[in-house]
Formats: structure tokens, sequence, C-alpha cells
């Protein structure tokens, strides 16, 4: 009798520290997938972007008549997808790594990364670019 709880108690034991450790490598899995940042701070950095800027850089671009974006009043639009957590997509458009300086390009002239887009090109300058994106890596 006294083995069979044993065999049970062990049971229990193991099944609970395969939980823990499970639990804890898909903790760090996620964290690791795209940098886990800390709340506030941006996922990914621009270099020369300033996120204040950016923030009215895509109100002045008009980006929320296509886009649901967090943080920008009105802008509602659903033509394009939501903006929400855009800092921990894989992707931009579907085509490109979601890296900066993809970023930077996609919003300067995303047909260069996705011909026949529907993602316009509205003359973003550069500075523009790189604060916009600052931006968008503090969505999330």
């Amino acid at each position: 009798m006294s083995d069979r709880r044993t065999g049970r108690g062990m049971r229990r034991a193991l099944g609970a520290a395969a939980a823990l450790t499970l639990g804890g490598v898909l903790a760090a899995g996620a964290a690791g997938c795209h940098g886990a940042a800390a709340e506030g701070e941006p996922y990914r950095t621009v270099a020369g972007g300033r996120v204040d800027r950016g923030r009215a850089a895509v109100g002045k671009y008009g980006c929320g008549a296509c886009h649901m974006i967090p943080g920008i009043r009105a802008a509602v639009g659903t033509v394009g997808p939501p903006l929400t957590a855009f800092g921990r997509r894989a992707n931009i458009g579907g085509e490109a790594p979601n890296e900066p300086d993809m970023l930077v390009q996609w919003l300067r002239n995303p047909q260069s990364i996705e011909p026949g887009t529907a993602m316009p090109n509205l003359g973003v300058t550069e500075r523009d670019a790189r604060d916009m994106a600052a931006y968008l890596y503090t969505l999330r």
C-alpha cells in the first residue's frame, strides 16, 4: 500500500515539475520571439526616430483614415489592418520582415516592397518615416 501511495505522489511531483518546466520554456520563448519590451518601451529602436514626433506624423499623414491606431484620436479606419501590437508583428504588409529599415522603406514607398499594395505612397519624408516607425514600435 505504501508503494502505491509513493507512486501516486511521485506522479504528482513529476507532473508539477513538468508543468513548471514547460511554463518556463514557454515564457522564455515568448519573450525571445521579438525581444520583450518593458511597459512603455518600444519593441525595436529606430535610428534617428522620435516617438513624440512619430505620433504627430501619423496624424499629419492621415494614417487613421485607413487604420485603427491605438493612441491616435479618430484613427478608426477599417480599410487597412488595425495597427494594434504592431511592434510584435513578424511582417510588414505580409511581405517584408518587421525590421526598422524595412518599415521606414514601407512608409516612404510601400510599392517598392509590395507592388500593387493598397497602401498609398503618401510622400512621407525620411525623418517622418523614422519617427512614425519609432511610434509604431511602441504599440502593444
